[in-house]
């Protein structure tokens, strides 16, 4: 028998303007840095929907998911894994936007290389899924399945 450790499921998008990127600037263990609009899976949401709502969460913009870039894991110094689905796709202004999530300080639209260079990024995985995106790895949004309710208890 082996060991389990926790796992965490993140959600991503990656948005493009004109060679520029969507990064928030968030406080994480401390400290500014970037991020991708990202979050964790909630109870009885399927992956789409997640990331959908995110980004509103998170930018106050309505985003339209096109493709998945795929899926990576991140362990963590505690053991533990994330498991982080990333998408990418347009955004747009809604008629009513609501509030932004008071966790997240601003909105930047970046270059990688001015990111990279400029502020602590959250995580490696931020860079590698703007790689993917750049690379033009794109899978059909129907790869990464739907929410599936086990007939029993």
């Amino acid at each position: 028998m082996t060991d389990r450790l926790p796992c965490h499921i993140t959600v991503a998008a990656v948005i493009e303007d004109a060679g520029r990127f969507l990064f928030v600037e968030e406080t994480e263990a401390g400290r500014r840095v970037l991020n991708q609009p990202a979050g964790h899976l909630d109870a009885g949401e399927d992956l789409v929907a997640a990331v959908i709502r995110e980004v509103r969460e998170e930018t106050c913009l309505e985003f339209q998911p096109e493709a998945t870039l795929g899926c990576d894991l991140l362990e963590l110094s505690s053991g533990s894994v994330i498991l982080r689905v990333s998408f990418c796709g347009p955004t747009q202004r809604p008629a009513a936007p609501g509030p932004r999530d008071a966790a997240i300080h601003a909105l930047h639209w970046l270059t990688p290389e001015e990111a990279e260079h400029g502020w602590p990024l959250r995580s490696p995985l931020v860079m590698r899924s703007i790689q993917r995106y750049r690379e033009g790895g794109r899978f059909p949004l129907a790869a990464v399945g739907g929410l599936v309710r086990a007939p029993f208890a």
